[in-house]
């Protein structure tokens, strides 16, 4: 008699509830369950590390989701296109009362669509000098001082976006020159895998942040590390995120 087939392995949980009205706010409790279970596995290398901030990623959602999610508790939001981030801004606040939100802009910026963005929310993906100086003079222009995060490239793949490690200590020493911008963490987007192929690359970036802060720079301050996504936020933190970017498992399926 041949072996009985093995079981076929148990399907991962899945964090996606239906998205029927109010099944956000129902998201929003799970995940925040997750991140504070995530925070308390911490590795001992980041236990000092800042509770992690989530960041619901709201790119072509429409503002309805944002104010449910709003209600529900989220204060953090974050867009990837300069254009649609710039109409959701500008867009009249059904509750003038409620609590601000506070906006992320997470994905590749243009030089000429600083100015959809600057002085409006914490840019994660500064990465080159060109941006940098654009950045600056926007923010100039305005009289104001714009927070960014540096965003790094760990993997050896055919990215355009992020900066290597080697052209890393250059950047940032191009902060002492800029009145009106100021770094304050890393963020990475590592290669397509599962959680625990992706936290090597969230190790080694804290470890990277942990080298660089030994030398102290003008207007640099590393104290944010901005990685993990859906898939595997809950080992970016337990390897020091204080940044988490969720979407679909907070809103579901993106509209077409």
């Amino acid at each position: 008699m041949p072996p009985a087939p093995s079981p076929e392995p148990s399907p991962e949980p899945s964090f996606e509830p239906s998205f029927e009205p109010r099944a956000r706010a129902q998201a929003l409790k799970t995940i925040l369950a997750r991140v504070a279970a995530a925070t308390a596995r911490r590795v001992p290398e980041a236990a000092d590390a800042p509770p992690p901030t989530l960041i619901g990623v709201s790119k072509r959602h429409p503002l309805a989701a944002i104010a449910e999610l709003r209600d529900a508790g989220l204060r953090d939001f974050g867009e990837n296109y300069a254009q649609e981030f710039r109409d959701k801004h500008a867009a009249p606040d059904p509750a003038p009362d409620a609590p601000a939100l506070r906006w992320h802009f997470i994905g590749a910026l243009q030089t000429n669509k600083v100015k959809y963005v600057v002085g409006k929310a914490l840019i994660h993906t500064v990465d080159r000098v060109k941006l940098l100086d654009a950045i600056e003079r926007r923010a100039r222009a305005l009289d104001h001082v714009q927070d960014v995060l540096v965003e790094v490239q760990l993997a050896d793949e055919d990215r355009k976006a992020g900066l290597s490690p080697d052209a890393l200590p250059a950047l940032l020493d191009r902060f002492a020159g800029c009145e009106h911008v100021r770094c304050r963490g890393l963020m990475i987007i590592p290669p397509p895998g599962t959680a625990e192929e992706t936290r090597p690359y969230f190790a080694a970036l804290r470890r990277l942040r942990d080298r660089l802060v030994a030398t102290p720079r003008p207007r640099v301050e590393l104290r944010e590390l901005s990685m993990g996504m859906s898939a595997d936020f809950e080992v970016a933190i337990e390897e020091g995120a204080t940044l988490v970017r969720v979407g679909t498992a907070l809103f579901g399926p993106r509209p077409r």
